[in-house]
Order: C-alpha cells, then sequence, then structure tokens
C-alpha cells in the first residue's frame, strides 16, 4: 500500500520523535511504501530514514527550491522535484492509497485538508487518518464535528476520516481494509 504521511520539518517533542520512528518501523514492517514531502529535517527526516533503515522503500516529492538548498533525504528510493506546491500535491494524491497527518503545522492542514476534500468529492480514492497523539488534533475534531452540526459536511464523510491515538491503533484499525 502507497502511504502518503504528511508531517513536519520541525522536530516536534521527543514524544513525537519516537513516535514517529515507531510508524516508520510499521511502514518498513508491513511492506508499505512511504510517500512524503522529502525532507531530511525534523520529523520528515526522521521517519524516511527509519523506513529506510528498516528496508523500506521511500518516495520523496521535493520542492525545486528546497531540494536546491540540500534539505532533501539521501537514498530515496525515488526523488521527485517538483516546481510547485500544487504540483507536489498533485503527485502525492494521485499516487497514495492512504493520507495520514503526523502533527504538524500550515504545510500538514493545508496538504490533509487538500487530501480530505477529494476524497470527499470522489477525485481521489484513499482514507484520511490523523494520528492523533497526545490529542494533538483534539481541536480538528471540534471543527469537522462542528460542520457537521451545523450542515456543512455531511455524516458520511466525517465519520470516513479518522483520529487515531496511537502507532499500535494505527496497525489494528488498518489490519480492517488491507
Amino acid at each position: 500500500m502507497n502511504i502518503t504521511v504528511f508531517l513536519g520539518s520541525m522536530d516536534g517533542t521527543p514524544s513525537m520523535r519516537n513516535s514517529v520512528s515507531l510508524l516508520g518501523k510499521w511502514i518498513a514492517e508491513k511492506g508499505h511504501h512511504l510517500i512524503y514531502g522529502g525532507s531530511s529535517t525534523g520529523l520528515m527526516g526522521i521517519l524516511a530514514r527509519t523506513v529506510l533503515e528498516n528496508g523500506g522503500t521511500v518516495t520523496g516529492v521535493e520542492l525545486a527550491y528546497l531540494a536546491s538548498d540540500r534539505l532533501t533525504q539521501d537514498n530515496l528510493t525515488e526523488l521527485i522535484v517538483a516546481e510547485t506546491m500544487a504540483e507536489r500535491k498533485k503527485i502525492m494524491l494521485e499516487r497514495s492509497d492512504v493520507f495520514i497527518a503526523f502533527p504538524g503545522g500550515f504545510g500538514t492542514l493545508e496538504e490533509i485538508a487538500e487530501a480530505m476534500s477529494h476524497t470527499k468529492l470522489g477525485i481521489q480514492k484513499g482514507r484520511c487518518i490523523f494520528l492523533n497523539l497526545e490529542g494533538y488534533y483534539d481541536p480538528m475534531i471540534s471543527m469537522l464535528d462542528r460542520m457537521t452540526a451545523y450542515g456543512f459536511l455531511e455524516q458520511e464523510a466525517r465519520d470516513a476520516v479518522w483520529f487515531i491515538p496511537s502507532i499500535e491503533e494505527l496497525d489494528a484499525k488498518m489490519s480492517g481494509i488491507l
């Protein structure tokens, strides 16, 4: 399965760094293929290196101006250089079966929001999952529930977005859709 993970290029907390390593090991051990933003920094770099160190495969989709700054992770299975964010997101959306939002910042929110919109509209097939580590995405749960209560989001679309609190629970939940 091709799994796109949207996550930050910053370090996050020690527990987030540990969890992203667990996610990387899980992806590799299950034989899934990681697709991510291509960076060697922060949580992004930890994830890619962990997948690779555990025998997995990784596609990085990096922006050209970042690739030129030598921020791209070395030894990727595949590197795709995109000129724009729109092109980058399009590539990531088209290649994926599952989209996971790990804790991150503006870019993470932008990318998972587009994935949710595309899957809701049927433009893209796939499952959207928030790894809600330490309750990080609790405000997003409230927002989606509010959208549903106000009639801006159908219950079926709301229920299709999963919030999972740990890598162990991700494994159990994913076993049901594989």
